[in-house]
This record gives structure tokens, C-alpha cells and sequence, in this order.
């Protein structure tokens, strides 16, 4: 008779549901790295077809005239995601320490991560009409990327906040015991201690809300509007740009889509500079993780 199969670890015998368990697993994990594979394959065939070197360095598209061209839309996206992260992750960071290590744990407390969550949820383009009603009428800022940036901030604090909560909430608690019995004060042991322990969490909250922030489209184009413009000649213009209208990649991907025809192939060429640049993005901030690791092991 055939031997029963069998676990070296634990010998036990090894059920046929595991067995089919573990293969689903692998068929699922397969389906989502193909299908993520597939997409970024047909995106770059497809964006090559419009991509040159003038679509890259043209300032901004004039039609009917041919002459289409991304620049203005790359730097206001950096524009987007530098303004949008200076407001939100110290506001985001300082909120998820509030609640992990000052707040008393209570019903007030679940209620505000309940909210929290709750707000991750709703939809962007809700965000867009608040940001273009409320900043309008109360600070009486048109269209401008910085109604844009403070728009997305509200909506990656969310993600922020709960994100860094969770990364706080992994350091042990004898790291901190041990800093208070040398005689540490609270908000020495967390920034010297809890900080640096969890600060791969905190950079996967802003990398999340980077790619939040780089892909919107409905919220900008209430609030930031849909210029192309590079609208630097300057130095000072690189501080005033921020009080002008400025479309995002995904605010020109979609117009270029929504024209259809001939500039479809456009629609892909700006779909690929954004994945460019939403990788050279991560990829940056992975390095200065690493720095940061590799500063506090020293």
C-alpha cells in the first residue's frame, strides 16, 4: 500500500482541503501578477506609439494645431505631490501619535478611527466639490493648485493616520518601558524610540498616499482646473506657480481619452509617463528609507 503523505514537521497527514487551499492561493496570486504584467506590457506597446521627445518637453498641447506635449502636466503633478505631502504627512503623522500614544483608549477614540476610516472611503469626487466650495467661499481661492493640494490633503490623511497608527502600534512595548526606565520623557522615547522603530510603516503611508495623490483626476479638475502651462519663467515664479490653474497627468490623460480619435495614442504616451513617474517616485522614496535605515543602524 502507498504511503499516506505526510508533513515533516508536524507528521500529520495532509488534508486534501489544504492541499486544494494552497492551490487556489497560488492561482490567485498568479491571476493578479499576470493581470498587473498584461496591463503595464499593453501600456508601454501602446504609449510608444506617441511618445517622442517633443511630447515630453512640449509645455502644453494647442488644438487643433498638433502640437501636443505633457511638460506643464509632469511638473504640475510634482507640484501636487510635494505641497500635498508637506501639508498632510505632519498633520497625518502627528494625528496617528495623538491617538496611538496620548489618547486615552475609549469610545472617543473609536469613534475618531471609525471616522477616519470612514472618510477613506468616500468618494473622490465628493472631495472635489467640498475643496471647490469651501476654500472658494470661505478663503476666496479659485482654481489654483493649491486648492488642488489642500483638496488631496484632506483626502490621504485617512490613509495616513490609520496606516501610521498601525506602524506605531508594532513597536514592542519594552522598547518604550526600557527608554522611560533610563529616565526618558514620554515625547523623548517617542521620537528617539517609537519613531525610528516604525518608520518603514510611516514612509509605505506616504508612498500610499503618493499614489493616491498622482492618480485623482475628479478632484482636481473642480479645484485645480485643467491648464497645461508650464508657467515658470522664473525663479519667482516657481512660489506663484502654486496660485495658478494647473492639470494634473491624470486630468490630461482623461482629456485626451474623452477627445478620442487620433489622440488616443496620446491618451496611452501620458498613461506611460505617468507610471514612469509614479515608479521614479517610489523608488525615491524606497532610498531614502534605506538612508534612513541605514543612518539610525550606524
Amino acid at each position: 500500500m502507498a504511503k499516506a503523505v505526510t508533513n515533516s514537521l508536524t507528521k500529520k497527514h495532509r488534508r486534501v482541503s489544504d492541499i486544494v487551499l494552497k492551490a487556489l492561493i497560488f492561482l490567485s496570486s498568479g491571476i493578479v501578477v499576470a493581470l498587473t504584467l498584461g496591463m503595464i506590457i499593453y501600456i508601454a506597446v501602446k504609449g510608444t506609439e506617441g511618445m517622442s521627445l517633443n511630447f515630453l518637453t512640449t509645455p502644453a498641447f494647442s488644438y487643433p494645431y498638433e502640437n501636443y506635449g505633457v511638460l506643464g502636466n509632469i511638473i504640475n503633478t510634482l507640484y501636487l505631490v510635494v505641497i500635498t505631502l508637506i501639508i498632510a504627512t505632519p498633520v497625518g503623522v502627528g494625528a496617528a501619535i495623538y491617538l496611538t500614544e496620548y489618547a486615552k483608549q475609549g469610545r472617543l477614540t473609536r469613534i475618531i478611527e471609525f471616522t477616519t476610516e470612514t472618510l477613506a472611503g468616500i468618494p473622490s469626487i465628493i472631495y472635489g466639490l467640498f475643496g471647490s466650495v469651501f476654500f472658494y467661499n470661505i478663503f476666496k481661492v479659485n482654481y489654483s493648485l493649491l486648492t488642488g493640494a489642500l483638496t488631496l490633503s484632506i483626502m490621504v490623511l485617512p490613509t495616513i493616520i490609520r496606516t501610521t497608527q498601525e506602524a506605531i502600534k508594532t513597536v514592542p512595548m519594552g522598547y518604550r518601558e526600557g527608554a522611560v526606565g533610563l529616565g526618558a520623557p514620554k515625547w523623548h522615547t517617542i521620537r528617539t524610540v517609537v519613531l525610528p522603530s516604525c518608520i518603514d510603516g510611516i514612509l509605505t503611508s506616504v508612498i500610499l498616499s503618493i499614489g493616491r495623490i498622482v492618480g485623482e483626476s475628479a478632484a482636481l479638475i473642480f479645484t485645480a482646473g485643467i491648464a497645461a502651462e508650464v508657467g515658470i519663467n522664473s525663479l519667482g515664479d516657481i512660489f506663484g506657480k502654486v496660485m495658478n490653474q494647473g492639470g494634473s497627468l491624470t486630468v490630461q490623460l482623461y482629456q485626451y481619452a474623452q477627445r478620442g480619435g487620433a489622440e488616443m495614442k496620446y491618451a496611452f504616451s501620458t498613461a506611460l509617463v505617468l507610471l514612469v513617474t509614479v515608479l521614479i517616485i517610489n523608488i525615491c522614496a524606497k532610498l531614502v528609507a534605506y538612508r534612513i535605515r541605514k543612518k539610525r543602524s550606524v
